[in-house]
């Protein structure tokens, strides 16, 4: 079965990624109703989860983590109703995402697992990449809707998967951009160029898009939010949950985790995560 286009879809979250993906969505021709716990005034925005979600056939969530998850969609169970198609976008610890299944499964509806990368020009320009964990023949239905917001998609294996892998990726990125905040101040308090740095990096067997990205803007201290610290922070916390349970050590993580958290609880929450490297600059 294809989906057609002009099929009704809820987005539960405008934030950063929901309110671009309603965008796109809508400028694909689907019919689109959104809802955000804090309202955005959007076209098609409505005043609660429930009611997005009854009028749906497909409902994406975009919401932030494991509370709003967890607390919206037992909200909406009444409007769950059998057929519907449920896909999580946001990042989550996988019991959650496990819960979701069942949740869903329960009311008869299907449920895709389905986190992504890219951030807001990302999403903007319809570029997200999706990782998906779930049934194979549901992702192939759902490619037609994802591709409004998406460039294409990852099969990673069973629902819970592709949660696995998201934040398997992101331990990589938060490891990184600490790492490239320290090189970037030690680098400047010897007397070396952030433009000579950043050449050499690119130069390097290190380079990499993220360093591509963000090492010139934390040069100049850009901290515009593409991806917050406070999410990233959340993130980090639900990958040392995974090793935990996993019985690992994973002491890099562990330390940038405490240095999110911090920074978080000092006021640059709001900040894109790329800020971990704000404290070197006010300390020169």
């Amino acid at each position: 079965m294809i989906l057609p286009e002009g099929n009704p879809v809820a987005i539960l979250g405008l934030g950063i990624i929901g309110s671009r993906a309603s965008s796109r969505l809508s400028e694909a021709g689907w019919k689109v109703t959104s809802w955000n716990r804090t309202p955005k005034g959007l076209p098609g925005e409505v005043a609660t989860a429930g009611a997005a979600v009854k009028v749906a056939s497909i409902i994406s969530l975009y919401l932030k983590d494991i509370e709003s998850v967890r607390s919206v969609v037992t909200g909406i169970a009444d409007a769950l109703t059998p057929g519907k198609i449920v896909l999580n976008h946001a990042t989550l610890d996988l019991e959650t995402t496990l819960w979701l299944e069942q949740f869903c499964a329960a009311r008869a509806c299907r449920f895709l697992d389905a986190p992504f990368t890219g951030s807001k020009v990302a999403a903007s320009n319809g570029q997200l990449l999706y990782y998906i964990g779930g049934d194979e023949d549901l992702a192939r239905e759902l490619e037609f809707y994802l591709s409004a917001s998406g460039k294409g998609s990852h099969h990673c294996g069973a629902v819970g998967s592709a949660t696995v892998v998201k934040l398997a990726t992101n331990l990589v990125s938060a490891c990184t951009v600490q790492a490239l905040a320290e090189s970037l101040a030690i680098a400047s308090r010897f007397g070396v160029s952030a433009d000579c740095l950043i050449q050499a990096v690119a130069l390097n067997a290190s380079s990499s898009t993220l360093s591509g990205m963000k090492l010139p803007t934390m040069a100049v201290g850009d901290f515009e939010t593409h991806f917050s610290l406070s999410n990233m922070s959340k993130d980090s916390r639900y990958m040392l949950d995974l090793a935990e349970s996993a019985k690992l050590d994973t002491p890099a993580i562990m330390a940038v985790s405490k240095r999110m958290e911090e920074l978080t609880a000092a006021g640059l929450g709001d900040l894109d995560y790329s800020a971990v490297a704000k404290p070197y600059q006010i300390q020169s």
